[in-house]
C-alpha cells in the first residue's frame, strides 16, 4: 500500500495542479488563483517528502 501512494503522489499532483489553477483564476480571480497555487504547490510539496522512500 505505501508503494502505491509513494507512486501515485507525483502523478496526481501533476495532473490536479494544472487543473485546478486555472480553474480557480477564472472563477474568482488572479489574487486567490495565485493563493491556491502557493497553498496547493506547498501541500503538494510536503506530501512528496512525507511519502518519499530514501534508498537504504
Amino acid at each position: 500500500m505505501t508503494r502505491l501512494i509513494v507512486a501515485f503522489t507525483p502523478l496526481v499532483g501533476a495532473i490536479i495542479f494544472p487543473l485546478l489553477i486555472p480553474t480557480t483564476i477564472e472563477r474568482f480571480g488572479l489574487g486567490p488563483g495565485v493563493l491556491s497555487a502557493l497553498l496547493l504547490s506547498t501541500l503538494w510539496f510536503v506530501a512528496m517528502l512525507r511519502t518519499s522512500e530514501m534508498p537504504h
